[in-house]
């Protein structure tokens, strides 16, 4: 004689709660923080994005947030050569507003100022050429990395910029540092703006941009530019897109397993 089990519809539905209830529990079990820094146009950014939508992480894209800080200041005359209004700028700054939206139609992350779509244009170069003037003030810097750090109390997030690893989220499970000589960074920056259209920027002028920032970058008093000592370096200068991404996503692998 068969002895068959009857499984009710109720049965069914149990069983499927606990099963989610399980993977939810060892997904928020190992979602982990991972930041990567790195000197401009290093290619942090493309593969943060890459990153994230890979494993279905938040991305922030810090270095946006300074840019967009950037352009109010040129919008408002804030900027005359290399001095900022600092004066105007700390008075003005709990109004500024950096948010982030997605593109309906692409997906893609698009930079907001006071609710306003500036993904294009803190991608020129005036905004280039000031950017590690205004990221250098203090008052800049402890606003934006307070607003940083309350983006990534849940984790599962990926953070690219400057100084994520060091002072964001110095306890962060995993860090990157990304790096490439000026030459080939300027010449990956320098095909992005032509692909934009633009076609009155040389190729000497974003070398000296490149080169400019890496010192300041790495000179300012407040968080500069430095390698963690738990970063793991990458030299990507003679990798593909699709290499470092495969690295990228290797190393968050090996790392969560062991979380």
């Amino acid at each position: 004689m068969f002895n068959i089990k009857i499984i009710t519809t109720s049965s069914i539905f149990h069983f499927f709660c606990l099963s989610l209830w399980k993977d939810l529990f060892i997904m928020e079990k190992k979602l982990i923080t991972i930041a990567i820094d790195g000197f401009s146009s290093s290619g942090k950014s493309t593969m943060a994005k890459v990153l994230a939508k890979n494993i279905g992480y938040a991305y922030i894209d810090t270095g946006a947030m300074y840019r967009a800080v950037t352009l109010y200041c040129l919008n408002n005359n804030l900027i005359d050569g290399d001095t900022v209004n600092t004066e105007t700028l700390e008075k003005v700054m709990p109004s500024i507003e950096v948010s982030f939206s997605v593109d309906p139609a692409t997906g893609a992350s698009l930079t907001m100022l006071n609710g306003e779509n500036v993904e294009h244009e803190i991608r020129d170069m005036r905004v280039s050429n000031k950017v590690s003037i205004v990221a250098a003030i203090p008052f800049v810097r402890r606003a934006l990395v307070n607003l940083q750090q309350k983006m990534g109390e849940s984790k599962g997030i990926v953070m690219d910029g400057r100084d994520i690893g060091t002072v964001v989220f110095p306890k962060a499970e995993m860090k990157v540092y990304v790096d490439a000589p000026a030459e080939t960074r300027a010449q990956r920056r320098f095909d992005e703006l032509r692909a934009k259209g633009d076609t009155s920027t040389t190729y000497e002028e974003v070398l000296e941009n490149v080169k400019h920032r890496d010192h300041l970058d790495q000179t300012r008093e407040e968080s500069p530019l430095r390698k963690a000592e738990d970063a793991i370096s990458l030299d990507n200068s003679k990798m593909t897109r699709d290499e470092q991404n495969q690295w990228l996503l290797d190393l968050y692998h090996s790392i969560v397993s062991q979380q």
